[in-house]
């Protein structure tokens, strides 16, 4: 018999759960967390007037923009869907789930100073001796060695790689708004309709029943070939013996008729 773990999803927690439980603390997002919380930012909180409806914090959003592309995640669509689906995305956007068109206007927004952060991160990396931070290198792989063999970097091999940085820094922020321009022309991947359990769980039905439908008729076509191949098949098979049978009975016909005449 076998012997599996409950799965549940309804059972609510007896204690709100936190988020900082949620990653191991070598994480990636967590580094990235830990250096902005340490960056100045007032120029981007500064910019907010403060009234109307509450706002997401920039930090936050920011966090969000660098792991994603850092990470190789360039469409706001996909980062705000992760801030459901990936413990990443919800740790650093502490549960929340900033709609795509914010990710895209803040970006857009403060795309100097987001620069600016984003290539503050990566050094702020590359000093504390990581090789890549997500998918970007911090080692200045991209960059040509100079002619001196010293084991430290030099002053200008620091500056190339730096500027090596600001270079993929900028191609990463307007891939993200290629990818954001495209994907405004297109139909989102799941119908909004669908977003609700209820009519969501009747589509599936729907569709199973159909596929169960076609499956049915596709066995019944398959079967009835299959009777029509064996009956042509018995048909051939009894007209192939009565051929051979025919020459011998015309014989002993004809022999009959003979001894018959007295022949």
């Amino acid at each position: 018999m076998s012997n599996f773990r409950s799965v549940d999803r309804g059972t609510a927690y007896l204690l709100p759960p936190s988020v900082d439980e949620w990653l191991p603390s070598d994480h990636l997002a967590r580094f990235v967390v830990d250096i902005l919380e340490q960056l100045d930012l007032s120029g981007l909180s500064n910019q907010y007037r403060g009234s109307g409806s509450q706002a997401y914090h920039p930090q936050m959003l920011a966090a969000l923009l660098i792991y994603g592309y850092a990470t190789g995640t360039f469409s706001s669509r996909r980062i705000q869907q992760a801030c459901y689906d990936s413990v990443a995305f919800r740790f650093i956007a502490a549960n929340t789930q900033p709609d795509h068109d914010t990710l895209c206007a803040f970006r857009r927004r403060f795309l100097p100073e987001l620069e600016s952060l984003f290539v503050q991160v990566l050094g702020i990396a590359g000093q504390m001796k990581l090789l890549k931070l997500g998918t970007i290198a911090l080692d200045g792989t991209k960059v040509h060695a100079n002619a001196s063999r010293h084991r430290a970097l030099s002053y200008q091999r620091a500056q190339d790689i730096q500027a090596q940085l600001k270079r993929e820094v900028t191609e990463l922020l307007a891939r993200a708004e290629r990818t954001d321009v495209t994907e405004a022309k297109q139909p989102l991947d799941i119908p909004a309709e669908l977003a609700r359990r209820e009519t969501r769980l009747a589509a599936i039905a729907e569709a199973m029943a159909e596929i169960e439908r076609r499956a049915a008729e596709r066995t019944a076509a398959e079967q009835a070939a299959y009777q029509a191949k064996l009956a042509a098949r018995t048909a051939h098979r009894r007209g192939a013996a009565h051929r051979s049978g025919e020459p011998h009975g015309r014989a002993v016909a004809d022999h009959a008729a003979l001894r018959g005449r007295g022949l």
